[in-house]
């Protein structure tokens, strides 16, 4: 699963994500948090974030 937020929700997803996938037992599985640099939408050229 990859899901991209702004800077603002990063740890309200985290968190989320915590609770939805924990149930204890080890391979629960790992949460990466990177950035982004930049995003294009293709059809139109768009930059940054419009383009999301």
């Amino acid at each position: 699963m990859e899901i991209l937020c702004c800077d603002a929700l990063v740890e309200e997803v985290v968190s989320l994500i915590e609770k939805a996938a924990h149930t204890g037992l080890k391979g629960d599985g790992k949460i990466y948090v990177s950035t982004i640099d930049m995003a294009v939408r293709i059809s139109t050229g768009e930059r940054g974030g419009g383009a999301v």
